[in-house]
């Protein structure tokens, strides 16, 4: 988070409502809130978080920024857990 005026204070926030509004709301016209409210969801859930690529992630998907974290989270933990040379039990 940014100090106040900071020009990259909510830079990603902004980022993902521009796309929200180009890619999804701009194109289409809703009946009910809740049908708006299902199509956010669903392009969220279904386009932007597993496939959609980000710059400020590497250019991989949110979901796929998660798991390579995740994987070297875990590969970083079996070492550390495994560093002292000790038989391993299961």
């Amino acid at each position: 988070m940014g100090t106040v005026g900071d020009a990259y204070d909510n830079a990603m926030a902004e980022s993902f409502f521009a796309s929200l509004e180009a890619e999804l709301i701009e194109r289409h016209s809703f009946e009910s809130k809740a049908q708006a409210r299902m199509a956010v969801f669903t392009w969220i859930e279904g386009w932007y978080n597993p496939r959609r690529r980000h710059s400020g992630l590497g250019y991989l998907s949110p979901l796929n920024f998660e798991r390579s974290q995740q994987m070297q989270f875990d590969a970083r933990k079996h070492e550390a857990d495994h560093a002292d040379g000790a038989p391993q039990t299961v």
